[in-house]
């Protein structure tokens, strides 16, 4: 029987993907759920498991832009596996001689997992500048795992050399897509950028205080992201051009506020949303951005999660970051910047002193928002945030945080 391997839907949005690489050879013999290919979407980079056991017959090559339901190889069940003996030359003929402590030759079996990285493992190795084939993978049949690629080191003492040192490589489909997305901002929208500074003082007092009681009733901790995003969506009221997009001709205002939160994950910062943000409590925010962070560490993030959204906030403070101007998420008309927090010197009441201070850029598009709406807007955030009980809290802080 031959089965048609055909390229599955990643997300309702995606339409075609690309093959980043085999991890089987035309004519190998697969087992059912091994892993045999690795395919880059547009957001995200999945594994394409075997639907049955057999020989497989590539029908696409690496590089190669498919359609989603397109057949990309083709799987003979019928053919014999591992007791074949076809199957057991093959093993044979892939042995590596090699020498164990008392200098006896033994053999090792070389297979399609050998030397082949995970996604995770393999965007470190290259972060790192360092060559698969340099790691002995500790994965199941030699495969390279996340661990393994933290753990590698650089080999040290060569000179740099332009021509033996380099390498060129094909960017994945999900890296072009940013590219691409970030060169239309930049060509399509006149974004520009506003700055301010905010004392968290008041916010540090109130988690110092409530962190714990917070934390054993919600079972969450009590971060600054539920102050930012009640901060944010609170100044998107007031000024709702904020909250609006450009569609040709028309602005689409939202009487909603669906915020994109920036979280880590191994293929980079994703973009998960925070549905209906203006409606959530603290604890309900911190909740969901908690279950939205874990499903971007473990690779989980569905295009779904990430699809929508008419704000965004993005915390480049967690990274070191002291200011910068962060890119508009098109279609979306401006971006929030958060910083890292550094006690700095600050005049209160004609006296010098020392508070918790950090830097605050609004990016926004100066097509649809002018620039007194991008300044007082920004301004509301750090009233919000400067004086949080009364603005955020209505006078009753164990209400609002539901302790």
């Amino acid at each position: 029987m031959i089965l048609e391997m055909k390229v599955p839907s990643p997300g309702e949005s995606i339409t075609e993907v690309e093959i980043a690489q085999w991890l089987v050879k035309d004519g190998d013999y697969v087992e059912k759920d091994q892993p045999i290919a690795e395919v880059d979407s547009d957001k995200a980079t999945l594994e394409l498991p075997a639907e049955k056991s057999g020989v497989v017959s590539l029908k696409a090559n690496e590089g190669d832009t498919v359609a989603v339901g397109e057949i990309v190889c083709l799987i003979n069940t019928k053919e014999t596996g591992p007791k074949s003996e076809n199957f057991t030359k093959n093993v044979n003929e892939n042995k590596d001689p090699k020498i164990n402590e008392k200098n006896e030759i033994i053999s090792v079996d070389k297979n399609y997992a050998s030397g082949s990285s995970s996604p995770a493992a393999k965007k470190i190795l290259d972060e790192k500048g360092i060559n698969s084939s340099q790691i002995a993978g500790t994965g199941r049949n030699g495969r390279i795992t996340k661990q393994d690629a933290v753990n590698a080191k650089a080999s040290m003492g060569s000179a740099f050399n332009l021509e033996n040192d380099s390498s060129k490589s094909k960017l994945s489909m999900l890296r072009r897509k940013l590219a691409e997305r970030l060169v239309l901002v930049k060509n399509e929208t006149a974004m520009l950028t506003t700055f301010n500074e905010v004392n968290m003082q008041e916010i540090f007092d109130l988690r110092k205080k409530y962190k714990e009681t917070f934390k054993t009733k919600h079972d969450v901790s009590l971060g600054f992201m539920s102050f930012f995003t009640k901060a944010v969506t609170r100044a998107l009221k007031l000024f709702p051009d904020v909250n609006s997009m450009i569609d040709g001709d028309y602005q689409i205002k939202y009487d909603f506020c669906d915020i994109s939160v920036a979280v880590s994950g191994p293929k980079g910062l994703m973009v998960p949303v925070l549905r209906k943000a203006d409606n959530l409590s603290f604890s309900s925010i911190e909740k969901e951005i908690k279950r939205l962070a874990l499903r971007a560490r473990d690779g989980q993030i569905t295009v779904d999660d990430m699809t929508g959204g008419t704000f965004t906030i993005s915390n480049g403070g967690v990274f070191g970051s002291m200011l910068s101007t962060p890119i508009l998420n098109p279609p979306q008309s401006a971006i929030l910047g958060m910083h890292n927090i550094v006690e700095r010197p600050i005049a209160i009441n004609g006296k010098v002193e020392i508070r918790p201070v950090m830097y605050l850029a609004l990016s926004y598009d100066h097509r649809i928002i002018d620039g007194k709406e991008s300044v007082s807007f920004l301004v509301a955030v750090k009233q919000a945030i400067e004086n949080p009980v009364e603005l955020l809290m209505e006078n009753d802080i164990k209400k609002a945080l539901e302790i």
